[in-house]
């Protein structure tokens, strides 16, 4: 229940007044216009041409991080392929209000890069236990002690030894290459941190070029069609480097073995370009769909800054755009349209409506630009739904929701996630077999729901 988390206000408020909610909306609006996106990148060119510059890369490499262990492997090879400058930068992880549930976020980077590794065709960071803080900096220490060059030919094996926990196997790569004093290090990682904060960012495994953030190998491919679209792609007849996962569902369909459950909620920008899909990826496979919304992160306590809701914006309207997924005429819809649209859900529910009551309020709030914080608005996402308003009226505040989706939380949460969209796929037993975050990773649920279904058929 919302009402058991603080109001946090700022980035972070639950219950904006309508004027806030307006502005907030119009900004995101304008932020992820596809045109403005255009200007802006003929603007860059066109300044980086008049002062002669390189096409200028930077990258920020946190060693703690799954997902920089994956984003290094491929530095060597997108300065062979590419026409750019690579500026390598250490870094920390997430701090402050940027930072959410910081121990979970390091085991599941490291378990998902697991996961993620051999469809990419790269080394995965292994199942030892998180890199101690001592490892981690006698690693930074070497590698602040490279060249650009050389930082990209070397973590890889400086990653491999911490990753390992091999100390002997990193103290032979500091007799090899060098490294610098605990307080060099110390300014090195200082200044990644404040150039990634310039440049109005707070993670790991990031790129960034020309006013765009890049998030390791998932995103990659964005910014090899940005660099083959300048004219700077060596071998552009050639397969991207990492090329974009797609969500393909395979020859086999389930009988009901398996059970997909997806926590959504209602002010996600990831979850307004992945829940239809999700649904069409049920129906195609034949799975069990359990679908357990949530809270929004803010309505349960979750920290936000202005700098991550911008990114996160800005990264699912090209994800959306990617996916064909309608997207960007956005009506905020925090606090009582969430809170009233999940009271008419076990209603829905038990006319067996409930997803699509939840479908047509995302595409409401996320690509119509339809204002949910009224009787008006709430009504065209019912009747889009293919539910009756007359009786919706009636059903709208009552509380019966809040348990429900509580309990979703908990056992969210009990799967090791805490961000939506999450997904957990369950075997006949009920036993967990993927559990991951993000609609990022709908193309490796369907994968494995394949997977499954092959062993079954070989039972």
């Amino acid at each position: 229940m919302s009402e058991q988390f603080r109001e946090q206000g700022g980035a972070a408020t639950m219950d904006p007044n309508a004027v806030m909610r307006w502005l907030t909306s119009q900004t995101v609006c304008q932020l992820i216009k596809p045109q403005r996106l255009t200007k802006q990148r003929l603007k860059i060119e066109k300044h980086r041409v008049a002062k002669g510059d390189q096409h200028i890369v930077e990258y920020f490499h946190q060693m703690d991080d799954g997902y920089s262990y994956l984003a290094a492997q491929v530095l060597q090879a997108l300065c062979q392929r590419y026409d750019i400058e690579l500026r390598c930068y250490l870094v920390t992880g997430p701090t402050g209000n940027n930072s959410v549930e910081p121990e979970l976020l390091g085991q599941l980077s490291q378990y998902d890069a697991n996961l993620i590794a051999p469809y990419y065709g790269l080394a995965s960071p292994g199942a030892n236990q998180l890199p101690d803080q001592q490892m981690i900096q006698r690693a930074q220490a070497i590698l602040a002690a490279q060249s650009t060059a050389d930082f990209a030919a070397l973590v890889i094996d400086v990653n491999a030894a911490l990753w390992a926990g091999d100390k002997a196997a990193l103290n032979k790569l500091a007799d090899q290459h060098g490294s610098v004093s605990v307080q060099q290090c110390l300014a090195c990682v200082r200044a990644g941190n404040a150039r990634r904060a310039k440049l109005k960012h707070y993670s790991g495994a990031m790129f960034y070029y020309g006013q765009e953030w890049y998030w390791g190998v998932d995103r990659l491919h964005y910014l090899e069609q940005r660099l083959s679209e300048l004219g700077v792609d060596r071998d552009p007849s050639a397969a991207k480097l990492m090329p974009r996962l797609e969500v393909e569902s395979g020859q086999h369909k389930d009988c009901g073995n398996l059970t997909l459950e997806v926590y959504p909620s209602l002010r996600s920008p990831y979850t307004a370009v992945a829940f239809d899909q999700t649904l069409k990826l049920a129906e195609r496979t034949g799975v069990n769909l359990v679908v357990r919304p949530v809270l929004p992160m803010v309505m349960r306590g979750v920290p936000a800054t202005r700098e991550k809701g911008f990114y996160i914006f800005t990264d699912a309207a090209r994800e959306a755009h990617s996916a064909g997924v309608p997207f960007g005429n956005f009506y905020d819809p925090i606090g009582d349209p969430v809170r009233r649209c999940y009271s008419l859900y076990p209603w829905a529910c038990e006319q067996g409506m409930g997803n699509q009551l939840l479908s047509s309020f995302l595409s409401c709030a996320f690509a119509k630009g339809v204002n949910t914080n009224n009787d008006r608005g709430l009504k065209q996402v019912v009747e889009q739904a293919g539910l009756d308003w007359s009786v919706a009226k009636t059903v709208v505040g009552q509380t019966d929701w809040q348990a429900l989706v509580e309990d979703n939380r908990q056992a969210m949460y009990s799967a090791g996630l805490w961000g939506v969209p999450s997904y957990q796929l369950l075997n006949s037993q009920g036993e967990s077999v993927l559990a991951v975050w993000g609609q990022d990773r709908l193309w490796l649920v369907a994968r494995e729901i394949e997977r499954q279904l092959l062993l079954d058929a070989d039972v």
